[in-house]
């Protein structure tokens, strides 16, 4: 199985700085994890768009998944009460 690229959108990148800091280990963690595998136990796709997310506690991380160029790309990332919120 290839490794896949990871890419962090720059307003993704600005929510993960904002995590509080007990957290940002593991969600970096899972983060880093999507480019072995990026669809892990556990993760779900999005009814209504081509995303995915997965659970690290109680946050979430949004993510696609582009199979031609190898490549997961983070869309976006925050608490679970406001992460699906447009």
């Amino acid at each position: 199985m290839a490794k896949y690229k990871i890419q962090i959108k720059k307003s993704a990148a600005k929510e993960i700085k904002k995590i509080p800091q007990e957290y940002l280990v593991r969600i970096l963690t899972g983060i880093d994890d999507l480019s072995k595998n990026p669809r892990p136990s556990g993760c779900t796709k999005l009814t209504n768009d081509e995303k995915y997310r997965i659970r690290v506690g109680d946050y979430r991380i949004l993510y696609q998944i582009f199979e031609n160029s190898v490549t997961v790309t983070v869309v976006k990332s925050g608490h679970r009460k406001d992460v699906y919120q447009k």
